[in-house]
């Protein structure tokens, strides 16, 4: 009898039964990162739907509908790949508890990705249009002074926006006569020390005098009274802000990590070295900014000290 994986609304289990709700915390349990997370859980639900929808178990043809499902939805290649993961991920957990046999379960798996054409590109801003977005936030007002670190901290160290809204005021530090993040724990574990320019320490500075902290979470949320409510501050608020001001000089669709690599394409631009580059954005090889044979990192006179702005 071939096994099979009933596909309806997570629910619990009864006792002894190991099911799809237990499953999917299984799957969600193996990736670090909330922003999978969040993918990872949105795609296992939408199969689960559409099992349900279509009282179908779990099969390549179900998986192979859900795949033309989201062909016709239009969602990018990427998107798609990432939530056909999910998918396998959900298959090899219930290989692994037993539920289903090892060739059924690599039947089910074998469902192709969407090939994916060239490079992506991505979004970045000119010098002018970073300047532009700088000016955006009211630095009269306390809500104004913060989004202006935000957005400094973003175009001007080359942060992720998790790892922005994790930054704490311990991590400033003074290294070589200047200041940095130190020693900040990125993608993959990954531990790089991030120079500070002078101006975006200088809008840092504005918004914590102001705010009247001096420890704990750099960035905290702001009511719309002016007043701190709050020890921290989630990634997507941090998102919120670049998008809005983005929004206020006229572009759409951007955001945090386009911030990112605009600082990347301005370092180069003003002759920053691939290596040091690398060292700045914290990658685990230099593809994405060229191979290198490594050298050590400047921190007294940094690549990002020089983006004009």
């Amino acid at each position: 009898m071939t096994a099979e994986l009933v596909l309806r609304a997570p629910e619990p289990e009864a006792a002894g039964a190991l099911g799809l709700a237990e499953l999917r915390r299984m799957v969600l349990l193996a990736v670090k990162s909330e922003h999978t997370q969040r993918n990872y859980g949105k795609a296992l639900d939408e199969l689960f739907a559409l099992g349900a929808e279509r009282r179908q178990p779990l099969s390549r043809d179900l998986l192979m509908e859900y795949r033309a499902a989201m062909l016709a939805r239009k969602l990018s290649a990427s998107t798609i790949n990432v939530r056909l993961s999910a998918v396998r991920k959900l298959i090899d957990e219930a290989r692994r508890n037993g539920i289903l046999p090892a060739d059924q379960a690599a039947a089910m798996a074998d469902v192709p990705n969407i090939p994916q054409q060239g490079t992506r590109l991505g979004n970045w801003l000119t010098r002018e249009q970073a300047r532009e977005l700088l000016t955006v936030p009211d630095r009269s007002t306390l809500k104004g002074k913060r989004d202006a670190a935000i957005l400094a901290l973003l175009v001007g160290c080359a942060l992720r926006r998790a790892e922005l809204a994790a930054l704490t005021m311990e991590d400033i530090q003074q290294r070589e006569g200047r200041w940095v993040i130190a020693d900040m724990r990125g993608k993959g574990g990954r531990i790089r020390t991030v120079a500070v320019p002078l101006w975006v320490k200088q809008l840092i500075d504005a918004w914590t005098a102001e705010a009247g902290h001096s420890a704990g979470r750099l960035l905290r949320p702001v009511n719309k009274s002016g007043r701190v409510v709050g020890d921290e501050l989630g990634d997507w608020a941090v998102w919120s802000v670049v998008e809005q001001a983005a929004k206020e000089i006229g572009i759409e669709h951007f955001g945090a990590h386009d911030l990112r690599r605009t600082c990347a394409k301005l370092c180069r631009k003003n002759g920053g070295d691939l290596e040091q580059i690398k060292f700045l954005l914290g990658h685990a090889s230099i593809q994405t900014t060229e191979r290198y044979l490594g050298s050590q990192q400047e921190i007294a006179v940094a690549v990002n000290d020089n983006l004009g702005l």
